[in-house]
């Protein structure tokens, strides 16, 4: 079982100042997940190397057993230290792709040509797509099989645009990922906010926030 993880490059949080990137929870509660279940992980992201970290997400308060875990795992840190380059991954050979979150998906892999060629070619081939929190905006510009947008009649989550309130970042994000996947035709559900809450539509996972980061990883095991 080989399982591709997906995280963003972009540093940089709007016209902030501030920095943002993937989110720690979400990437280390699945890697442990897949990894547990004894699956080969290959790591990319579009720039490749060390794909930049939210500070936000390394707070104390944000820390989980998975993330400490990633903490002591120096194998874990060496192997995300050198995430190979997206547009030199090809989808032979995976048996899942799934994308972690935080606010850096929504500058580039919601715009990445490589990550949509890759969506699209595991959802013709009937693989597992998955992805939490703001990382469902990489369904942005991914089509299905039909020409329709890939999100089109199916149930999916993500981001809810209550949750991006509460982080003061409304006026920020360059979309909602609420409304987007609303705009592409999915059928958008939610739970309450900053609670577990997944979708599976066939082998498409989506799941809510960063508590919904295991059981999405674990829901898209379950499909291989």
């Amino acid at each position: 079982m080989k399982i591709l993880m997906v995280l963003t490059s972009h540093d940089k949080l709007g016209e902030t100042g501030e920095k943002t990137g993937f989110w720690l929870e979400e990437f280390a509660a699945p890697f442990y997940v897949f990894k547990d279940a004894g699956a080969e992980i290959v790591l990319a992201s579009p720039a490749g190397g060390q794909p930049p970290l939210d500070p936000k997400s390394d707070a104390e308060d944000s820390q989980t057993e998975a993330t400490r875990r990633f903490k002591s795992d120096k194998p874990a840190q060496a192997a995300l230290a050198a995430t190979h380059k997206l547009a030199g991954i090809k989808a032979d050979g995976f048996d899942a792709i799934f994308y972690p979150g935080g606010h850096g998906p929504l500058w580039d892999l919601a715009e990445d040509a490589d990550s949509r060629r890759l969506i699209e070619a595991f959802t013709a081939q009937d693989r597992p797509v998955g992805a939490v929190c703001h990382a469902p905006a990489v369904f942005r510009h991914t089509l299905g099989s039909d020409g329709k947008p890939l999100v089109s009649g199916k149930h999916v989550t993500g981001f809810t645009n209550s949750e991006e309130a509460a982080a003061g970042l409304t006026d920020i994000v360059p979309f909602l990922v609420e409304d987007m996947l609303a705009s592409k035709g999915g059928l958008y559900e939610k739970g309450e906010d900053w609670a577990s809450f997944v979708r599976v539509d066939g082998k498409l996972v989506t799941g809510q926030n960063p508590a919904s980061s295991e059981e999405a990883a674990r829901q898209l095991l379950a499909l291989i």
